[in-house]
């Protein structure tokens, strides 16, 4: 429900682009079929990797567990500084919308 509200939510997730940017500069999208293999592409790569830590946390792994996990699936500095940017933001968010003493404890 979260990732369907995030463009609503002051979090940012929205505008981030998972390198397409990048990929632009780079010449490595330049046209709607380059531009659905790198969507393709990150849907098979960090797709399935934030799928299976999302799954994880579901089942009630231990958050900072999975926070390892998931640096050590992250190579990239820029993209782990990223992810926890927008991570602090949705979770600011959440905690306005819904004040719940787990999601505190979870923030903390």
């Amino acid at each position: 429900m979260l990732i369907l509200a995030d463009g609503r939510f002051p979090a940012g997730g929205h505008a981030h682009s998972g390198g397409a940017e990048a990929a632009v500069a780079a010449g490595r999208i330049h046209d709607a079929a380059s531009l659905e293999a790198f969507c393709r592409g990150r849907l098979h790569t960090a797709g399935l990797t934030a799928a299976g830590l999302a799954a994880a946390a579901a089942a009630g792994l231990d958050p900072l567990a999975l926070d390892e996990a998931a640096d050590a699936r992250t190579p990239a500095p820029a993209l782990r500084a990223t992810a926890r940017r927008l991570g602090r933001q949705l979770m600011r968010a959440a905690r306005a919308t819904w004040p719940w003493p787990e999601l505190d404890a979870l923030a903390a």
